[in-house]
């Protein structure tokens, strides 16, 4: 499935932008947790229940954010999670600035792979690439198996940031990409001089920002 949007897309007046440069980032995870949902939700901004079928291959779509008044581009592969399509996976793993490793958590086995798909990661992927892990299907509380706590215990673990996401109802999406984007803009730009980013500390940030705000 290609996602692409088209070229006018990226076009118009706005902050700063080097159209030659693309941030290659990679959803991965077991079939079934929400790869290609995540990515038309965060792309599109809707929910298409049922529509989708098990990923085949690879497919990807360009998009364009702003950080800190700086346009960045983008470039999101939705990967198939069946064990067949493993090894082509592998092969876009070398090349790739970030990975989002999606768990289901209605799904207990999908949490129970993440380790796997982590040593995977560190095998095949580059030893700087920005991992996030992601729990999703959080709008599904009645059927949860895995806690938020598992998920933040093992995020710990791998020393990665994490969030629990929805691609039904968009929760936490557009933050899982944006802080994705800052991490890979800050990296990009090398200024030994400014502020560090931490993309942990960032997400934690906002999320705590969101709890507190939820209640207003």
């Amino acid at each position: 499935m290609d996602l692409q949007r088209p070229d006018s897309y990226q076009g118009g007046a706005g902050p700063v932008f080097n159209e030659h440069v693309l941030h290659k980032t990679i959803l991965v995870g077991d079939s079934g947790v929400g790869k290609t949902s995540l990515l038309v939700q965060f792309d599109q901004g809707k929910f298409i229940p049922g529509s989708f079928s098990a990923t085949v291959g690879i497919g990807f779509t360009n998009k364009v954010v702003t950080v800190d008044g700086v346009r960045v581009k983008l470039q999101i592969w939705d990967t198939a999670g069946q064990e067949r399509f493993r090894s082509v996976t592998h092969a876009y793993y070398r090349d790739a600035q970030a990975l989002l490793l999606l768990y289901d958590i209605t799904n207990k086995s999908s949490f129970d792979n993440i380790r796997a798909w982590l040593t995977e990661i560190h095998e095949y992927a580059q030893r700087d690439v920005v991992i996030m892990l992601l729990g999703n299907k959080a709008d599904v509380s009645s059927e949860r198996v895995i806690r938020s706590e598992d998920g933040e215990t093992l995020a710990r673990e791998y020393g990665v940031p994490f969030l629990e996401t929805s691609a039904k109802t968009g929760m936490n999406v557009e933050l899982a990409f944006l802080a994705i984007a800052k991490e890979l803009k800050y990296r990009a730009g090398q200024q030994t001089d400014g502020p560090s980013f931490q993309i942990r500390d960032y997400v934690e940030s906002q999320k705590k920002r969101s709890s507190c705000c939820s209640f207003v």
